[in-house]
């Protein structure tokens, strides 16, 4: 069922397709629509939907997780003998590489998941995610928060979080198991919630126009839109007819179940009331501050500071600690094949230049 295209999120990170997977609800991205858990914010041409997205253009690679090796390893700080993995959760988060665009940047789930569950104790001492995210897909968020769950009772080892910018709605789902969430200063913190749209009814319409940046109704001429369809609501989201109150109902139904299990998912490994989340906390995005006196995070640290304690947290000396993370092509790199190889988990960006 093929939608307008909805608001978009810009991209922030580096390259990657896919191993097909189906998550337990619609695709948000390609050629479905679904519930997602994310923040809706307006971006650039082909970006995709932190919270549902209509519009996509497949980029496959070839996949598989990789723990990485002496050769595509690049430290990010310090530089001491012992290591701390970091690993990047950027940009909106999908399932797998076929829910990905290909002007669009953001970080795979499953992808990230095949990471830690390669991880051993002789990798590293642990782990940090270093994470800046608008939220995404339910099924790509699950995904890493199973995962870090998976490593934890494997290895026996800490996984600390560190927001940058923000981690909204899927951010959260994604880094709520993590032994500790540290963000830096000035970010974004929350968006308890589930979305799906946006859906849009034309009323009265009289013609359509657009272009590769934008869609929209003229006045000009007329228009008729048809579907042939079998089963009730088979063209759900028809922009040219309002939803029905049954259409309506169902769907606000799956929204309710999917909300409940992200306040459940939130309350239990954040230790907040869920009624605290449902009445105080609601969709809400908190400062820092804000959300380490909610229990959303657990403390207020710049990156360096950050990183040291995660040193300290793992047992280690910081000044003979080093973060490694795999590294990552360029978006023109990736998108042009310069570079040979793809690191799992992450989808091709757009380099936006100056400005």
């Amino acid at each position: 069922m093929a939608l307008p295209p909805a608001p978009r999120v810009a991209p922030i990170v580096p390259s990657q397709p896919e191993k097909p997977r189906k998550g337990s609800f619609l695709r948000g991205l390609g050629l479905g629509s679904g519930f997602g858990l994310g923040l809706g914010a307006t971006a650039i041409v082909g970006g995709l939907v932190a919270t549902l997205v209509v519009v996509g253009l497949g980029v496959a690679a070839a996949a598989g997780g990789s723990t990485g090796t002496a050769a595509n390893l690049t430290t990010v700080w310090g530089a001491g003998a012992k290591t701390l993995r970091a690993i990047p959760i950027q940009g909106a988060i999908m399932a797998d590489g076929s829910d990905g665009g290909l002007l669009s940047g953001g970080t795979y789930g499953y992808e990230i998941a095949d990471q830690l569950d390669a991880l051993t104790v002789d990798d590293s001492s642990g782990v940090v995610l270093l994470v800046n995210t608008p939220g995404g897909s339910i099924s790509g968020s699950k995904a890493i928060a199973d995962a870090i769950e998976r490593y934890q009772e494997r290895t026996e080892q800490k996984v600390l979080v560190h927001v940058s910018s923000m981690s909204a709605s899927g951010g959260v789902y994604a880094t709520a198991p993590a032994d500790e969430i540290v963000s830096d200063h000035g970010t974004l913190i929350g968006s308890i919630g589930v979305i799906m749209g946006p859906f849009y009814h034309y009323k009265d319409a009289t013609g359509l126009t657009g272009n590769l940046l934008e869609s929209g109704v003229t006045t000009t001429g007329g228009v008729t839109s048809e579907y042939l369809t079998a089963g009730t609501g088979k063209d759900f989201g028809n922009p040219f007819r309002a939803i029905t109150e049954a259409e309506r109902a169902h769907y606000q139904a799956g929204i309710d179940v999917e909300y409940a299990k992200f306040v459940d998912h939130v309350s239990t490994h954040r230790d907040i009331p869920s009624q605290t989340i449902i009445d105080e906390f609601g969709a809400f995005m908190f400062d820092p501050d804000t959300a380490k006196a909610n229990g959303l995070i657990d403390e207020v640290l710049g990156r360096d500071e950050f990183f040291r304690h995660a040193a300290e947290a793992a047992g280690l000396d910081p000044a003979d600690t080093r973060v490694e993370m795999l590294s990552v092509p360029t978006g023109w790199e990736s998108l042009l094949g310069i570079s040979a190889d793809r690191v799992p988990g992450y989808a091709p960006p757009v380099d936006q230049g100056p400005g």
